[in-house]
């Protein structure tokens, strides 16, 4: 992750607009309870939004990134024993099957080049009947705008085949690339995953797509 990035996740401005636009419209109305879990949780705004709007909620945030994962833990604080931070990657969590309520994956798996394989893991760790809540970029000229000034740049895949959700450089001095959702793409792959009521909704001129889904029981 840039460092302009970190900064904004960190800011007021951006923990009021999680606040009061982006969580409602990801949400949609759902009222989370039990265990959940954020992906890619950056600065844990996301988080802890939840945790304040849902008491009944406990969550445990996630990022690669150790500076986020320290950001995160001082946004979650006054939650207490709600909240728990962890480093991970999203592509190999080291969760049990079935352990959470919800997953959120909010504008993280575009960071991923192998997104499919995090969002099976998101899937993985789903209870039967959980729900699988987010949003990301589509490859669209205003996401490639904001990646790359406009066209695609190329990056050194993580060995593994994936680049870890924060875009951090390995100690391998690697850099990660950013892989942009094709239109489509998501919807084919949470059927694929034999998901059921697959919701997804383009916004933003076809930049963003919200996404939700139920793992079956």
């Amino acid at each position: 992750m840039r460092a302009n990035a970190k900064a904004l996740m960190a800011s007021g401005p951006y923990r009021l607009l999680v606040r009061r636009v982006v969580l409602p419209w990801v949400l949609q109305g759902e009222q989370p309870a039990g265990e959940g879990l954020e992906i890619g949780a950056g600065s844990g705004a996301m988080t802890a939004q939840l945790l304040a709007m849902f008491p009944q909620l406990r969550m445990v945030a996630t990022d690669y990134d150790s500076e986020m994962v320290e950001r995160a833990g001082q946004a979650v604080a006054p939650y207490g024993d709600r909240a728990r931070v962890e480093r991970a990657d999203a592509a190999d969590l080291a969760f049990v099957d079935g352990r959470f309520d919800l997953v959120l994956s909010a504008a993280m798996l575009h960071h991923t080049l192998a997104w499919e394989k995090a969002l099976a893991e998101a899937i993985r760790v789903l209870r039967p009947g959980g729900r699988l809540i987010g949003y990301d970029l589509l490859d669209s000229a205003v996401s490639r705008l904001m990646h790359f000034g406009g066209a695609h740049e190329s990056g050194h895949a993580h060995e593994s085949g994936h680049a870890h959700e924060s875009g951090h450089v390995p100690e391998n001095g690697h850099v990660h690339e950013t892989r942009l959702i094709r239109p489509g793409q998501l919807e084919v792959e949470l059927r694929r995953l034999r998901l059921t009521a697959v919701r997804t909704r383009r916004s933003l001129g076809g930049a963003v797509v919200r996404f939700s889904a139920t793992k079956p029981a």
